[in-house]
């Protein structure tokens, strides 16, 4: 008898071989993903039609408002139809993977791979892990997709931490990412968010103002490791009213969305396209009503995702180096410094600076900077200073993707102003480090 059968044995009579084995299992070699992100991914969550809907014009009016990626299943739509409506209409699916065999999910060009699990515990991992490694044989160049809870989540939906009903601590969710990547290995990170719009007389409420905050501090942990491996990031945001939830407007569309850019996101995903008939959603209020007519947010998101899809092509192209939040009574010069903004100025008519900065590397060694609107309630006019000369400075213009010469949108005064929506982010490019 070998060494190794006296432990089996062993094992055995003390009843833990089958833990031991399952260990053993989980610790296999993961063979690693092939799927590599061809474009920006903006995507319809939860496409709730009406029973008799015409599939192809459904489909047709998704692709038409901008979005590029359809998240499986839809009633009345077998996988094999997702994937073929999609082809037809330029767009790309996630098919829901379920529990069963894989071997009958459809495969094609037009299917960037299977949704495994959503807001999973870390004691899940295992067994995700095993189900991620039968795709990756079976369909190499597929994504094993699977979507993390969110950094106000409990330790015990978490699974780390003492598992008590608490919110976890940011140590005790950068734990949670990290185990994941470490027992995935993904090839795309994603995680859900819904950042709570409580407004307060004359401004957001202390509520709404801890919401955002995590909802950065989300951002932040998962580019960390995202970076750390070399992946694309994605995230869910809000876009219907339910529970605690007011019904957004278009400046916090933006604002969700623009703030998901200026830490380097590749995929924004609205929750949600359709209004699911759940005890959740009893005001309905998603992309379309329960009937299938376009809620105001149809058109919202339109104009959003145009603008989206034509920085997308530049986006996937830079690789974040750094976010820089400019508060109310901060120094743009001591939080900007060692960046391509020297400061920020504003006129004493406006509200303080409030902004989120992202600085970039286009993989051609230029320099890209976002500028975004912190604020969701008012507009912003900054005077920015780059480092380098306002005659070499490109905006990626959103109507074209193209690259055009900066313009100063209040040429009599002093500087370069640039003008921001509510919300709003606007992309600059400069040359290599000065």
């Amino acid at each position: 008898m070998t060494h190794s059968m006296q432990i089996a044995r062993a094992l055995a009579a003390a009843g833990w071989l089958l833990p031991f084995l399952a260990a053993v299992a989980s610790a296999a070699p993961l063979p690693e993903s092939t799927f590599r992100q061809d474009r920006f991914a903006v995507g319809a969550f939860w496409a709730e039609f009406p029973g008799d809907a015409d599939l192809d014009a459904r489909f047709r009016e998704i692709a038409d408002a901008g979005f590029t990626l359809v998240f499986g299943p839809i009633e009345g739509c077998s996988p094999e139809r997702l994937v073929e409506l999609c082809q037809k209409h330029g767009l790309v699916a996630l098919v829901h993977a379920g529990s069963g065999s894989l071997e009958n999910l459809p495969a094609g060009e037009a299917c960037w791979g299977y949704r495994v699990f959503d807001e999973p515990s870390k004691t899940m991992f295992p067994k995700l892990r095993e189900r991620a490694g039968t795709i990756r044989r079976i369909r190499p160049g597929k994504l094993d997709y699977i979507n993390l809870f969110p950094n106000y989540a409990s330790e015990k939906q978490l699974g780390v931490g003492d598992l008590r009903p608490r919110r976890a601590s940011g140590e005790a969710y950068a734990e949670y990412v990290a185990r994941f990547v470490k027992e995935l290995d993904p090839a795309v990170l994603c995680f859900d968010n819904y950042p709570i719009f409580k407004p307060d007389e004359g401004d957001k409420s202390d509520r709404s103002r801890l919401s955002q905050d995590l909802y950065c501090q989300n951002l932040k942990t998962v580019r960390r490791y995202a970076l750390e491996k070399d992946i694309p990031f994605w995230n869910y945001f809000n876009t219907a009213p339910y529970g605690p939830h007011t019904d957004p407007t278009e400046a916090q569309l933006r604002w969700q969305i623009y703030s998901s850019l200026a830490y380097g996101a590749r995929g924004v995903l609205y929750f949600t396209y359709g209004t699911p008939d759940t005890f959740e959603f009893p005001k309905g209020g998603g992309i379309l009503h329960r009937d299938g007519r376009r809620t105001r947010h149809w058109e919202q998101a339109r104009r959003i995702n145009r603008e989206v899809r034509n920085l997308g092509v530049t986006l996937m192209k830079l690789r974040s180096t750094g976010v820089y939040r400019v508060k109310p009574g901060d120094n743009p010069e001591d939080v900007l410094k060692g960046t391509p903004v020297r400061t920020i100025r504003r006129a004493k008519v406006d509200p303080p600076h409030d902004y989120l900065i992202g600085i970039f590397q286009h993989q051609d060694g230029r320099r890209a900077v976002m500028v975004s609107n912190y604020r969701f309630a008012y507009t912003a006019w900054p005077t920015v200073e780059f480092d380098t000369e306002a005659g070499q400075v490109f905006e990626v213009d959103k109507e074209t993707g193209r690259e055009i010469p900066v313009a100063d949108d209040s040429p009599k005064m002093p500087g370069l102003q640039i003008s921001l929506d509510s919300g709003e982010g606007r992309l600059f490019m400069l040359g290599k480090n000065p």
